[in-house]
């Protein structure tokens, strides 16, 4: 059955190519075309800071447009990765992280970002904590395949994501969504904007969200045990001062209590057996995906508030756009490291973010022979972590005897850029661009206790070029060859290494490299769409955890790899009732060298290997040409849509199905194996006759595969986090 799926999905090719336009582009000229042609919408994306047409953008770029994400069943970030080959959105605990063609990080101390970078209306979010984010009224998402060295900066080194929301309107609109399904999930979104007067509007949206879960607890028959409740706020004030100057300023509020993350059972390893401790009796664990043991629950609370600042000024001979933004994340969680339901290791670590960016960009104007965009970027971070055993008697006191201890960085970032594309002769372009950027580490430290210790800072500057030749045919065509530069910025271990005894000596992680290539063919003529593209990665120093026998954490540079592979694409619009889509992507990625590979192993005696561990690393294993971590060589969905006229409205019909070939979850890559699986999503909505009401019947996970969202490895214990079994529910939706 897999293996007949994944040949279909090669056959139909999507990432899911939606109809997106982005807010504030300009619409591109178009050749002329039928009447039946012109009536089809063209792909707008911002991959290169400015509005083009998807076309003349020589990067492989995924867009998904409001139809799509909202056919398609995607509520949180993460559900992108079903309509998007060679994306995967993983967890370590609570921290999101996404991997684009191998490229991800499986890192987790303070100050570390995700190898993917989020923008979010042009924002760039740094907290792995807060990536997997609820979707607010989302006008268009853009996956960017391969390094974003030049044009988007650190940690981009997989790519980008970029979401775009609606701005405030002074037309008055107002739109409602309340969705019930399996496991009591309630979801309600709202949204409204409103003109105050002549260039001035705002706009107010919220969301609120929960659900029992789907796991019981075996220790003491909880079923809601995965109880969740989360609910965000957006206000927007937009204001044109003239036809060339507008402000607009955002505040946004979310808290999050949701502890399906936290809930790992004991991971089952067809080498290593079971992840329990080798004392825990079997009543104490289970491998059940819908069944836990826990002696007490898991905890994932976040409160975030972000104030934003945008704005765009038309200079006459440039467009200048300017982003301020200020954010904080207070984050709470707990986690049982053994994965059991006996008291032996439950760790608590708060964490407080706080995130301020400005960003200054200068475009050349639409139409100009020269397109050029320039840019100042500021970025400071400060991650502040602490630890606290949470095993046992009452939760952690700020000071009281169950704090182990903690650490804090502060890494800021200075850079500018400069990205152009001229026309050297007809159709001929070529595109040039370069960024330097310096990064540092400041104010860090570890903590024994309640007891600081400061470390040296460390900084380092980085060149990221980039160099693009591209050819057009004609004007729905082109073809381009590219090289792009990447970079992750290097990061003090002050959550690991720094405490280790006896040396009590910090690991300066160096900043990983990725040399990119890439040859691209890609046609629109709006009814059909087609991208191919064939790339090679040479990725160095990449950053890497692993547990020492003691269970202390040690992050070090510790392999090269080699990447290459091909992708596909394909959107067609047969007619304005019925569209296909479909994409595919091959990916053979292999750790060339890897030593001091983390590969797990069993402690030989129920003893343990100290402090009651019960898996150890041994020192001095050397990988070759091993596969790359949760990289699965092929990935491909196909995707319909199907649109008739139904008592006088109009009754749509949509469905996806997912597959992804099999992978390894452990560090080395070799090590907690997923096999291959399928999701299929398929959504049945009518709109009244006067476009104002909506009801829809959805469902998730059709197939109902039960594949391993996490593998959670320790010293302690082996956890895995599992995805949701078969859901469905009912969308009741008005807009005014």
């Amino acid at each position: 059955m897999s293996s007949m799926l994944a040949l279909l999905a090669s056959f139909g090719a999507l990432p899911g190519v939606a109809k997106a336009q982005v807010s504030g582009a300009v619409e591109p000229t178009v050749s002329p075309k039928s009447a039946e042609t012109e009536i089809y919408s063209e792909i707008v994306v911002t991959a290169q800071r400015r509005a083009e047409r998807s076309v003349d953008v020589p990067i492989t770029v995924t867009t998904l447009g409001a139809d799509q994400i909202a056919t398609a069943n995607v509520r949180d970030l993460s559900d992108i990765s079903r309509v998007t080959p060679s994306l995967r959105f993983d967890n370590a605990a609570a921290f999101a992280q996404p991997t684009i063609r191998g490229i991800g990080t499986a890192v987790v101390t303070s100050g570390v970002g995700s190898n993917v970078g989020i923008y979010i209306d042009g924002f760039y979010s740094p907290n792995p904590l807060a990536a997997n984010s609820q979707l607010l009224n989302v006008q268009s998402i853009q996956v960017l395949k391969g390094p974003q060295g030049t044009l988007f900066g650190r940690n981009t080194t997989g790519g980008a994501i970029l979401i775009q929301s609606k701005e405030p309107s002074e037309d008055p609109a107002a739109s409602v969504k309340v969705s019930y399904g399996r496991f009591n999930q309630l979801v309600t979104q709202g949204y409204a904007t409103y003109g105050l007067a002549p260039g001035l509007a705002i706009d107010a949206e919220g969301m609120y969200r929960r659900g029992d879960g789907f796991q019981t607890n075996i220790v003491d028959g909880n079923n809601k045990i995965g109880k969740y409740e989360s609910w965000s706020v957006r206000l927007g004030l937009k204001m044109d001062f003239s036809d060339s100057v507008s402000l607009l300023v955002r505040y946004m509020h979310g808290n999050v209590d949701d502890p399906t993350s936290m809930n790992a059972n004991s991971y089952f390893d067809p080498v290593l057996g079971v992840g329990a401790p080798n004392f825990a009796p079997p009543s104490s664990y289970t491998a059940n995906p819908s069944l836990v043991a826990k002696d007490r629950a898991g905890i994932f609370t976040s409160k975030n508030d972000t104030l934003q600042a945008t704005w765009k000024v038309d200079l006459g001979i440039a467009d200048l756009t300017s982003y301020t933004q200020y954010r904080t994340e207070d984050v709470n969680l707990s986690q049982d490291l053994d994965a059991t339901g006996l008291p032996i290791f439950q760790i608590g670590i708060p964490v407080l973010n706080q995130t301020f960016s400005q960003e200054i960009l200068l475009s050349a104007k639409p139409g100009e022979p020269l397109q050029w965009t320039a840019g100042l970027f500021y970025f400071s971070n400060k991650d502040r972590y602490q630890t606290y055993l949470d095993t046992g008697g009452a939760f952690r006191t700020p000071a009281g005897p169950n704090r182990l201890g903690g650490s804090s960085t502060t890494t800021k970032s200075y850079a500018a850029f400069v990205d152009a594309t001229y026309e050297l002769v007809s159709q001929l372009f070529l595109t040039a661009g370069v960024r330097y950027a310096h990064d540092s580490v400041t104010d860090a430290y570890y903590s024994v206790g309640t007891n600081n210790f400061y470390v040296p800072s460390i900084s380092s500057d980085k060149v990221t070029p980039r160099a693009v030749i591209r050819y057009k045919p004609s004007d729905e065509s082109s073809i381009y060859a590219s090289y792009s530069k990447g970079y992750k910025a290097a990061i003090l271990d002050v959550g690991g290494s720094c405490q280790n005894p006896p040396a009590f000596q910090c690991n300066v992680v160096r900043p990983e490299d990725v040399n990119a290539f890439e040859v691209g063919a890609k046609f629109d003529n709006r009814r059909l769409s087609i991208e191919a593209a064939a790339f090679y990665y040479d990725y160095k120093n990449l950053q890497v955890s692993s547990y020492l026998g003691d269970g202390r954490a040690n992050i070090t540079n510790a392999a090269t790899s080699e990447i290459y592979g091909v992708e596909g694409s394909l959107r067609y619009e047969l007619s304005r009732q019925f569209s296909i889509n479909g994409g595919a992507s091959w990916t053979h990625a292999r750790y060339k060298e890897f030593t001091n590979a983390p590969v797990y192993q069993r402690c030989p005696t129920i003893a343990g290997c100290g402090f009651g561990t019960s898996f150890f690393i041994p020192a001095g294993t050397t990988l070759n040409n091993v596969p790359m971590q949760r990289t699965p060589e092929f990935t491909g969905n196909v995707g319909a849509r199907y649109k008739t006229d139904l008592a006088g409205g109009e009754f749509q019909l949509s469905g996806n199905l997912y597959y992804t070939s099999s992978f390894n979850f452990g560090p080395a890559g070799i090590q907690f194996p997923q096999k291959a699986y399928e999701v299929a999503t398929a959504r049945a909505q009518w709109t009244d006759p006067s476009d104002t009401y909506t009801i829809a019947l959805w469902g998730d996970n059709l197939t109902n595969n039960r594949y391993l969202t996490a593998v959670q490895y320790n010293s302690f214990g082996l956890g895995a986090n599992w995805s949701a079994p078969t859901t469905y529910g009912i969308e009741l939706g008005a807009k005014f």
